[in-house]
């Protein structure tokens, strides 16, 4: 495993040291004024730097509020400090990978800083995941330890004896929310029943690794840019899950991108006041994980986190408590929230940006978004594998533009052929990026990465694009099959692999159908091997195995699928069929 770091680690040094490209910027003309064509990143040799430099500068400043109870940039420090220790005293070597399980919760940002803080590799995992794959990522990644909820534990025990984890510590929805953290504990567990009977023995809690750990000291690690910061699970352009290895230097690049390219929205921003962000999105997830938080640490903001965006009632509800400063989610939230009768009562009167990611933003959502808030919805565009943002929409426009906007301070977007050729402005072509934001490879997966890198270093994104004469990018298709279900990555082959192993399967595929709620749903094309078997039956089956929005919510039965003339299903032309 330390082999694949130290190969990373090279890599990224070819890579990011090589600085430039061929590929000629002519879009700088349109950067607002103030903006700068490119990024001093190398001012934070690591996060660990940008952390203690907030730290110190923002000590009595919010830093992050959850369930109406906040903590302090001082108490992130102490506490992810104390985590830290407890880390390192449990034998945890610099590389060693960390799991954090949780959704939006405090522990979350204290577990993540303070694993990077220790030394250690995040390993960034989705709280909802099935045994099946919490498994593959756990020995994917070889974490030895793992933050966790106790709402999931029941998930891990079921696969823990077939991992490497050694340390668990388990937190609870209200363990640091005060006096009211009882009754959330108790209201969660025992009036919602939503923590599953599960034993793990071994593991400690979050408070008493708190407790132990601030007895401790801290160690400073020997960690420098080119070290792995977060391995970032993703599907890539195929179905098999692999981690994106993100170094400090990816993540603190895109965070300095993001705060130069933003600063025009937020420049009559009164000085000394807390830039307050919406954290809707899950933190595990990249979009949130950098736009969110690691953003908010560096300019001393604030993040209202919240725990289930799905409630709607309770969002708005906790929105009208705040005067809100930044806002990103993905299209189909803002939708959400823009059909609720009590949205258009939240204070938006401080609202300088909203950002839409993950998934394409509509027009019409941007439009209603514009009427009721008077602030423009801008897009950003990027991926895992870009830490993650490559592009987005200029951050003083007065209307929706329908692009992905212009590349970031210090990055290089061209618009290829298949084999590589960058091709005439106004011709579409696969959008490929490069940047110090760029990830140096998949982690132990030198075959995967050299399918997405192109000879000089450009990442091959996976969509279709047209580049105008100013340097706006549109994307007009997805080369691969992916499917997006409510900004998340849903990949056929992964679908394809749990519904084939029912025996009353012979073969299948997966496709995303439009769907109004989620953007896309998948679909899946049955050839029966039981006659008998129905749909219901094999969505339970699924269920067993796949992350909820994975789930196909639709199947049909057919006698047999189309194929070419080497026998591989086609899968454009069933979704030409399903149109």
């Amino acid at each position: 495993m330390q082999a694949a770091a130290d190969q990373a680690s090279e890599t990224a040094k070819a890579v990011l040291i090589g600085g430039g490209s061929s590929v000629e910027r002519f879009w700088l003309g349109q950067y607002p004024h103030g903006v700068p064509a490119d990024v001093d990143f190398d001012q934070f040799p690591s996060l660990i730097e940008m952390f203690e430099e907030s730290f110190a500068r923002f000590g009595s400043r919010k830093a992050a509020i959850c369930m109406d109870k906040a903590i302090t940039y001082r108490e992130l420090d102490e506490m992810s400090a104390a985590i830290g220790a407890y880390l390192q005293s449990k034998g945890l070597a610099k590389g060693s990978r960390v799991a954090v399980m949780m959704p939006n919760v405090l522990q979350n940002p204290i577990a993540g800083a303070a694993a990077l803080r220790a030394g250690c590799t995040v390993v960034n995992v989705n709280p909802l995941y099935t045994p099946r794959e919490l498994e593959h990522q756990l020995n994917d990644s070889g974490a030895e330890a793992i933050f966790i909820l106790e709402n999931f534990a029941a998930t891990l025990e079921k696969v823990l004896p077939r991992t490497n984890v050694k340390h668990i510590i388990i937190g609870s929805m209200g363990e640091l929310l005060g006096m009211k953290g009882h009754f959330v504990n108790f209201v969660v567990r025992k009036v919602k029943k939503m923590v599953p009977a599960y034993a793990l023995p071994e593991a400690v809690s979050f408070y008493e690794a708190l407790s132990t750990g601030r007895h401790m000291t801290l160690k400073k690690p020997d960690i420098g840019p080119n070290d792995v910061a977060f391995l970032q699970y993703t599907g890539g352009t195929t179905g098999v899950s692999k981690g994106a290895t993100l170094l400090h230097r990816n993540l603190v690049a895109n965070v300095l991108q993001i705060s130069a390219w933003s600063e025009p929205a937020f420049r009559n921003h009164p000085p000394g006041e807390p830039l307050l962000t919406v954290c809707a999105l899950p933190l595990y997830h990249i979009f949130a994980l950098t736009v969110c938080f690691l953003f908010s640490v560096r300019v001393g903001g604030v993040i209202l986190m919240i725990v289930n965006p799905r409630d709607i009632d309770g969002f708005v509800k906790e929105l009208r408590k705040h005067r809100i400063h930044s806002f990103p989610a993905v299209n189909t939230l803002f939708n959400a929230l823009l059909r609720h009768p009590g949205f258009k009562h939240v204070d938006f009167s401080e609202l300088r940006m909203a950002i839409g990611g993950g998934m394409a933003t509509q027009k019409v959502v941007a439009d209603k978004w514009l009427a009721v808030t008077g602030c423009v919805l801008s897009e950003g565009y990027g991926l895992s594998e870009t830490s993650p943002t490559l592009t987005s929409t200029l951050p003083n426009m007065t209307e929706f533009s329908g692009t992905i906007g212009l590349p970031l301070p210090s990055t290089y977007i061209s618009i290829r052929d298949d084999e590589g050729n960058e091709l005439p402005i106004g011709e579409a072509g696969e959008i490929c990026g490069k940047g110090p934001q760029v990830m140096p490879g998949y982690w132990n997966r030198p075959d995967e990465t050299a399918r997405v890198m192109t000879n000089d270093g450009f990442f091959r994104t996976g969509d279709i694009g047209v580049m105008s004469a100013d340097g706006f990018t549109r994307i007009v298709d997805r080369k691969k099959d992916m499917i997006i279900v409510s900004g998340f990555n849903v990949y056929p082959n992964e679908v394809e692999a749990v519904i084939s192993s029912h025996p009353g399967v012979l073969e299948c595929a997966a496709i995303g159908v439009p769907d109004p709620k989620s953007t896309e749903a998948v679909k899946v094309f049955v050839v029966r091997h039981d006659p008998q078997l129905t749909a219901g039956e094999l969505v339970n089956f699924a269920g067993t195995q796949l992350t909820a929005y994975k789930v196909p919510k639709q199947i049909e039965f057919r006698s047999e699928l189309p194929k070419s003339n080497v026998g591989k299903i086609l899968r454009r032309e069933l979704r030409s069929g399903a149109q």
